[in-house]
């Protein structure tokens, strides 16, 4: 099976090898080629725009960094709206809202191609092992075809029906987890001020009923103040503020995410944008306690 796979950032870069290392065939793009070069010592072969890649290819992913980006890379010049055509597949693995899915959409089924949007939930680990979660949405017929590329790249797959509602499940589980995060560093801000062992905390938490994978791997790192990048911080705002419109348009109180956006927000002032989301530790380690 020959894939395109446009995007080779944390999370694209590990999606590709992982196709690789499975026996696909692959050709690759990043708006810096350079980055594709240990993909080509792994078999890749290298697209110099995105429409390249999607004549070269029947079937091609996108992993982007946002909307903006998702768009640019459909609509721009040299972009994949130039090469899409009948019989040819676009999976956009992104995540965006659904109005840029639809837009996305609208624009590759007037050329006669196939489109699935197919966010997924993991982060930098899981995308590297396989174990990612895959919210499609889109053409059916192009899902199906797609599964035996899913079952690398992930642990399960769902087909979630019209297009948007990828989109739509990737975002609120992203605001879930993002709240999730400020309330973990506060409580292990809480727990060091109060003159208690962290690392206590953390094994309270995984004996009880909110254990989870999240707190049982982030939080040996952010105790240490190591903050290394599997899912960025601007990201994850950005996931927030999109969940945050999601809300709007349905007219949800969320006072909740909200607040959480916040302090991604203040973490992202702080410089901190391109580290871990976990990293919006520092800004509850900001204040210092009263003397």
């Amino acid at each position: 099976m020959e894939i395109g796979f446009l995007g080779l950032g944390i999370m694209g870069k590990a999606m590709a090898m992982n196709l690789l290392r499975n026996g696909f065939k692959v050709t690759v793009w990043n708006r810096t080629l350079s980055k594709c070069n240990e993909l080509v010592e792994h078999g890749a072969l290298v697209g110099e725009t995105p429409a390249v890649v999607v004549k070269k290819s029947k079937y091609t992913i996108a992993m982007l960094s946002d909307p903006s980006v998702a768009l640019s890379v459909v609509f721009g010049e040299n972009g994949v709206l130039g090469q899409i055509c009948n019989g040819k597949g676009y999976i956009d693995m992104s995540t965006v809202d659904a109005d840029t899915s639809t837009k996305i959409s609208e624009a590759i089924t007037s050329k006669g191609g196939y489109f699935l949007e197919a966010p997924v939930s993991g982060s930098k680990k899981p995308a590297e092992d396989g174990q990612l979660v895959i919210l499609a949405a889109g053409e059916k017929a192009l899902y199906d075809d797609a599964v035996p590329a899913f079952d690398v790249l992930g642990k399960k797959s769902f087909f979630l029906g019209k297009v948007g509602n990828g989109a739509k499940m990737k975002l609120v589980v992203n605001m879930i987890m993002g709240s999730m995060m400020n309330a973990f560093a506060e409580g292990l801000e809480l727990a060091d001020r109060s003159g208690l062992n962290p690392h206590t905390l953390l094994d309270v938490l995984d004996l009880g009923a909110v254990a989870n994978p999240m707190f049982k791997l982030k939080g040996p790192s952010m105790i240490q103040n190591n903050y290394s990048p599997a899912f960025p911080l601007k990201h994850q705002q950005k996931d927030m503020r999109l969940a945050l419109a999601l809300g709007d348009e349905n007219a949800l109180s969320m006072p909740v995410a909200a607040a959480a956006n916040e302090a991604l927000k203040k973490a992202r002032s702080m410089g901190l944008g391109d580290l871990d989301f976990s990293a919006v530790y520092e800004t509850v380690r900001l204040l210092e306690p009263p003397s």
